[in-house]
Parts: structure tokens; C-alpha cells; sequence
């Protein structure tokens, strides 16, 4: 009886162990098998195109319009500009005599003489030198004659005595424009300039008879 409870027990025990590891194995995943790679053969490298024979341009783009406000006129170069050209100025055209007026302010007695240019003149106590007498030149605005001349205040010797010092009364120009612009500033005498003119030629001798 012992013996045959043994046998169970040692039966029950293989059966329990052969069920354990079938359990086991179903258990795990089965892998299945890989199949062999096959070799792969080399890619031929592509071809080039050929550019094509003939290119079509690209349509123009249409840009809008540019008014005349929006450009501004270009500068021409430095080079292209033309200098203007510096006329000389047309020189005054002189005479060889000028015709004065003095006046005695103490009497009002006025005389009009000439003075030829580089020879004294004297009037009362005055003595006129002419240095220059010219009239203006046909581009200037006013039509007028202008004389550089010095005055000097010399009474005339008296008999018997020394020639007194003379002293200048006036030096510059005269206009005859303008006879209070350099006025000659004598207490006793006035004189201003009337024009310049040309000495007159002189005349020939006649033939004698």
C-alpha cells in the first residue's frame, strides 16, 4: 500500500515536471528563420543632359513709368564746362586839355579857362596843374569827363620881396558830373571841371606875299 503511494506520488511528480517545462517552452517566441540576402549589383552613375540648342530669353519685366520730377538733371563734368571769358574792360580815352571854371566868392566874378595837361595855370592866387583829363569809356553808365589835377595857394610876389612858399589847397580827381564830390575847399575861390577835350592843331603860317 506504502509502496504503491509511493509510485503515484513519484508518477504525479513527472507528470507535474513534464507539463512545467512544456509550459516553458510554449512559452517563448518562436523566431523565425531569415531568408539569405542577395548581393546587390552597382548603380550606373546617371547620364548628363545636353544643354539644349537653342535658349528662349525671359520676357521683359514692365517697370513702371519715371516722371521728369523724379530724375533729376545730371551736372555735366567739370571738363565740359565752358569758362566764361574775362573781357577787358574798354579803357577811358584822354585829352590833353581841361576846361575848368573858377569863381571869387568875395565878388561873384566867375572866368571859364583851359589847362593843357603837365603846364601850370594861374587864376588870382591859384595855380592849376593838370595832371590827367579823360572821359568815361562808352560801356560805363554815366557820360561824364574826369580830371586829376592839384591846386596850390600861391600869392603872386610883390616887387621887391621873395616869392612867398606855396601850399596846396587841392589834390585829386574832379568829376563834372558830380562838382560837390571832391570840392576844392578854398575859403575864397571855387573851381570845378567843365569837360576834357583835345588840344586844337595848330595852324600853319601863312605864305607871305
Amino acid at each position: 500500500m506504502r509502496a504503491t503511494s509511493i509510485l503515484q506520488r513519484g508518477v504525479w511528480l513527472f507528470a507535474l515536471a513534464a507539463a512545467a517545462s512544456a509550459g516553458l517552452v510554449s512559452a517563448q517566441p518562436a523566431t523565425a528563420p531569415q531568408a539569405p540576402v542577395a548581393p546587390t549589383a552597382p548603380v550606373a552613375p546617371a547620364a548628363e543632359e545636353a544643354p539644349p540648342a537653342v535658349v528662349t530669353a525671359p520676357a521683359p519685366i514692365a517697370a513702371p513709368p519715371i516722371s521728369d520730377k523724379d530724375v533729376a538733371p545730371a551736372a555735366p563734368p567739370k571738363a565740359q564746362v565752358e569758362e566764361k571769358v574775362l573781357t577787358a574792360p574798354i579803357r577811358r580815352a584822354r585829352y590833353d586839355v581841361a576846361v575848368l571854371q573858377a569863381i571869387d566868392k568875395v565878388t561873384a566874378e566867375s572866368v571859364r579857362f583851359e589847362a593843357a595837361v603837365g603846364r601850370p595855370v594861374r587864376y588870382r592866387s591859384l595855380v592849376f596843374t593838370v595832371k590827367a583829363c579823360e572821359r568815361s569809356a562808352p560801356d560805363e553808365a554815366i557820360d561824364d569827363s574826369i580830371a586829376y589835377l592839384t591846386v596850390d595857394s600861391q600869392p603872386k610876389p610883390l616887387p621887391g620881396k621873395p616869392t612867398p612858399p606855396a601850399r596846396q589847397a587841392f589834390k585829386g580827381w574832379m568829376y563834372a558830373s558830380s562838382p560837390g564830390l571832391h570840392p576844392l575847399g578854398h575859403p575864397v575861390y571855387d573851381a570845378w571841371l567843365i569837360t576834357c577835350r583835345a588840344a586844337a592843331p595848330a595852324m600853319a603860317p601863312a605864305p607871305a606875299r
